[in-house]
């Protein structure tokens, strides 16, 4: 598990040699997948995906000083661990994931309230992750986010 990563590069050379390959993949994935806006950093120590300032200058509500969070992956001890958090605001969106999980992959989906675990890192369904990578843009996320922030 990387620690004090300054970037996404460094993230992953901090990441278990068993865990480089995918991470990289799965970056690569989603970077070319992602809609124009979102920008990548490292956010809440992984890999982040996120609205920044520029675009929405109020930022996260829990800290207005970090830009408005999206999507990310960690390297874990025994997993990789991707979180959309689209999927937990939109239910026709976590609804269609769930559908499409297992024509993609063999495994029973592994999903959390606030994340997917990737346990047996041969079975990530990259191209499943960047297509839903590319169903939400910017400013879709930005309203499902307001609308769900302002209940």
């Amino acid at each position: 598990m990387p620690h004090q990563a300054k970037s996404p590069e460094d993230y992953i050379d901090q990441a278990p040699e068993e865990h480089k390959d995918a991470l990289k993949k799965l970056r690569s994935v989603i970077k070319n997948k992602l809609p124009q806006g979102f920008e990548e950093g490292i956010q809440y120590g992984m890999i982040g995906y996120y609205v920044p300032h520029s675009m929405y200058p109020d930022g996260y509500h829990c800290n207005p000083k970090e830009p408005l969070p999206f999507m990310s992956f960690a390297s874990q001890k025994n997993s990789i661990n991707f979180y959309h958090l689209a999927m937990y605001s939109k239910k026709n969106l976590l609804d269609w994931f769930v559908s499409e999980y297992p024509k993609h992959c063999k495994r029973k989906l592994d999903m959390g309230k606030s994340c997917i675990r990737f346990k047996h890192l041969e079975d990530i369904p990259f191209e499943l992750l960047g297509v839903l990578a590319s169903k939400i843009t910017v400013n879709e996320w930005i309203t499902i986010y307001e609308s769900n922030i302002k209940k």
